[in-house]
C-alpha cells in the first residue's frame, strides 16, 4: 500500500498538546448562561462540530437538569444557538493562545511530503476560529495543503462530507489511500465513514487532556494507563492505529506501507 495523503485534526493533534483551548471555552460559555459543567461533561462530545457539542452537552442529564431550574424549561436549539453564539467569540480570542505545535508536528510533516504525501486538515472548529490559529501554526512552521472547517458544509464530523472535500482539495483518491489523523471519536468516526486508514493519538489528545509538561512529571505506570484508556475511546470508534503523538507517525506510515504494522501502537504493541 502507498499513500496518497494524511488528513490532520488540529487541537490535540498537530497544536494544543491536551486540547485545551476549546475544553475551557466550553465551560466559559455555559457559565455566562449560569450552567456550571466539569472538565469532563466539557471534554466528552470533543470533536465533533463546536455547534453540535454545545447541543450534546445540553442533552447530558445533569445539564438539562440544571437548564430546567434555571429557565423552566428543557434546552432546545434555539439555546443551543445562543450559547454558540457566545462560545465563537470567546474561542476566536483563546485559539491562538493555545497553538503552539505539538513537538514532531514540523519534522512529521516533513517526512511525510518526502514520501510524496499531501498534507490535509479538518476540524471541528469554525472557520472564524481558525482564522486565528492558521497564522501562528504557519510562523511555526506548518501549513497544511487544505482545511476544511465545521461550517465550510452541511454536515460535520461524524460524517464522511470534511473527508470528500479533502480529496477533491488535494485530487487524491481512494479513500483508502488516506490517513485520517485524530486524537477524538467523532474525528476517527469521520475517517472510518469515508473509508480511509486511521490512526488515533493518545497521549496528546483530548482523552488525556494533560500538558507535555504534567506528562514529564508522570510514572510510566500512570503513563501507560492514560493510554490506555485513550487507545480504548479510539478503538471503540474504529482507529485502525493509535500512537502517542503526531511524531510517531513517519515510522508508523512506513510499518504500514511495507506490510509491517499489525495495529496497535508502532511496531504492534
Amino acid at each position: 500500500m502507498k499513500f496518497k495523503a494524511a488528513i490532520f485534526d488540529w487541537a490535540g493533534t498537530t497544536v494544543d498538546f491536551g486540547s485545551f483551548a476549546p475544553m475551557g471555552v466550553f465551560i466559559k460559555a455555559m457559565a455566562e448562561f449560569g450552567i456550571e459543567v466539569t472538565i469532563g461533561e466539557a471534554r466528552a462530545p470533543m470533536g465533533a462540530a463546536k455547534w453540535d457539542h454545545i447541543q450534546t452537552m445540553l442533552h447530558m442529564p445533569r445539564i438539562t437538569e440544571q437548564w430546567i431550574a434555571h429557565y423552566g424549561k428543557a434546552p432546545d436549539d434555539a439555546d443551543v444557538d445562543a450559547i454558540f453564539k457566545v462560545f465563537v467569540p470567546l474561542n476566536e480570542t483563546v485559539a491562538a493562545d493555545y497553538a503552539d505545535l505539538i513537538p514532531g508536528t514540523v519534522a512529521t510533516m516533513e517526512a511525510l511530503r518526502a514520501r510524496g504525501m499531501k498534507i490535509g486538515s479538518t476540524t471541528g472548529y469554525t472557520r472564524s476560529i481558525m482564522a486565528h490559529v492558521l497564522p501562528v501554526a504557519a510562523a511555526q512552521g506548518y501549513s497544511p495543503d487544505n482545511l476544511v472547517c465545521s461550517d465550510d458544509l452541511s454536515e460535520g464530523r461524524p460524517g464522511p462530507l470534511g473527508i470528500y472535500k479533502c480529496m477533491i482539495d488535494l485530487g487524491v483518491y481512494p479513500p483508502s489511500a488516506l490517513i485520517k489523523v485524530d486524537d477524538t471519536a467523532p474525528g476517527i468516526a469521520e475517517g472510518v465513514s469515508a473509508g480511509c486508514v486511521t490512526v488515533g493519538i493518545a497521549l496528546s489528545g483530548n482523552a488525556v487532556g494533560r500538558t507535555a509538561e504534567e506528562l514529564s512529571r508522570m510514572s510510566d505506570a500512570d503513563i501507560a494507563e492514560c493510554r490506555a484508556a485513550a487507545t480504548d475511546v479510539l478503538k471503540a470508534a474504529g482507529a485502525d492505529y493509535v500512537i502517542d503523538t503526531v511524531a510517531d507517525l513517519p515510522d508508523l506510515v512506513a510499518q504500514i506501507e511495507a506490510g509491517a504494522a499489525t495495529g496497535g501502537r508502532p511496531g504492534g504493541a
